[in-house]
């Protein structure tokens, strides 16, 4: 009985592994629909009793301006182009930070926030973090960096129900996201740590002064150069 048990769940194991290779596999070419974030986020407006619509459009890769690629690189994941999923160094600091106390400090790479924001759920936890780690590397296994970068620009949180660069621009500037200018961009790359306390288009002091120094960061990696080093990708 223990033995069929056994049988059974590394059956239901291994199912669970190809559905995961496979999704990662077809999201390489095919826009994700939506993201286990947006779902969360639908899922908390219903149980406060304060229902949101979701703002999503999804912009190409050609589409979205280098200065805004290079925004949230500064801003995020300066190593993203020479990485293969985990910033150790940062990893390290992070730990070193949070066992002396006081606020927690994250360490996750632009990769990771891609896989977090795309097939889990927020919070933390082990098991959360184990599912993480898996996820992260098959997305760099298996996808460009380019690609990881224009799925995260066009799934990231840039506001209460707003999702995507796209809808970003809209929201906070009233144009398209091919239009944002190099200020508007560094300003919405900004507000990442906290986007539904921040706002990119009414930014206070912090969010100013953050916003300038990553056009500081963007000068100093390059400038839209540094897009031409990324990784291609294995396959």
């Amino acid at each position: 009985m223990f033995q069929a048990l056994m049988r059974r769940l590394t059956k239901l194991l291994l199912w669970l592994i190809a559905l995961s290779v496979l999704l990662v596999l077809v999201f390489r070419w095919v826009p994700p629909p939506f993201t286990a974030l947006m779902v969360e986020r639908k899922i908390e407006s219903w149980v406060q009793d304060d229902s949101i619509d979701l703002q999503r459009t999804w912009r190409p890769w050609k589409e979205l301006p280098d200065h805004l690629k290079m925004a949230v690189i500064a801003a995020e994941d300066q190593k993203f182009a020479s990485h293969w999923g985990f910033d150790l160094e940062a990893i390290r600091a992070a730990f070193a930070h949070n066992e002396r106390g006081g606020s927690l400090r994250g360490a996750s790479t632009l990769s990771q926030q891609v896989a977090k924001n795309l097939f889990l759920w927020s919070g933390r936890s082990w098991v959360r973090k184990g599912l993480e780690v898996w996820f992260t590397g098959l997305i760099e296994l298996l996808w460009p960096k380019q690609r990881i970068l224009e799925v995260y620009l066009n799934s990231v949180e840039w506001g209460s129900g707003v999702f995507g660069a796209e809808a970003a621009a809209r929201h906070h500037f009233g144009v398209g996201a091919p239009y944002l200018s190099v200020q508007q961009a560094s300003q919405l790359a900004a507000v990442l740590p906290n986007p539904r306390a921040w706002s990119a288009g009414r930014p206070g002091p912090h969010v100013r002064n953050r916003a300038a120094w990553i056009r500081r960061q963007i000068s100093q990696l390059g400038g839209s150069h540094y897009l031409n080093d990324m990784r291609p990708g294995l396959f």
